[in-house]
């Protein structure tokens, strides 16, 4: 991952994450799909009293077990912007193959009373330039 392609990160499996099959266990993927949008969020725009993110929802939907020591790629992209939340899609691929995709839906929150909040404008902005 780079400034140029912040949606992109490089994942090479560890050992720890395998199970007793020799592939990666389920957990590992929306483990590994959280960090790299972790570090996708980083490249957002600073706003002046920004909401907090909090996560409501999360689903992984499988196609092939990766093995250790396989090399992957993450890619982020928006899935929905919505008003007060954000659907995010974090594709697993190795090679010309999706692994897995892992769906997350964040919520913006006022970080005072937790209550919903509108996403800033720089934010989603910058978010339709990795709309899906």
């Amino acid at each position: 991952m780079d400034e140029l392609h912040p949606e992109r990160t490089e994942l090479r499996v560890p050992y720890r994450d395998i199970d007793m099959h020799g592939r990666m266990h389920t957990a590992a993927y929306i483990e590994h799909a959280e960090e790299a949008l972790a570090r996708f969020w980083q490249y957002r725009p600073e706003v002046e009293n920004e909401p907090a993110y909090v996560v409501r929802k999360v689903g992984c939907t499988f196609y092939r077990g990766l093995k250790n020591g396989e090399t992957a790629d993450l890619v982020v992209r928006a899935a929905k912007i919505g008003g007060k939340s954000i659907g995010f899609n974090v594709a697993v691929q190795s090679g010309n193959h999706i692994a897995a995709e892992v769906e997350l839906l964040w919520t913006a929150v006022n970080r005072v009373n937790g209550e919903p909040a509108p996403l800033p404008e720089a934010t989603r902005d910058w978010l339709f330039s990795f709309l899906d």
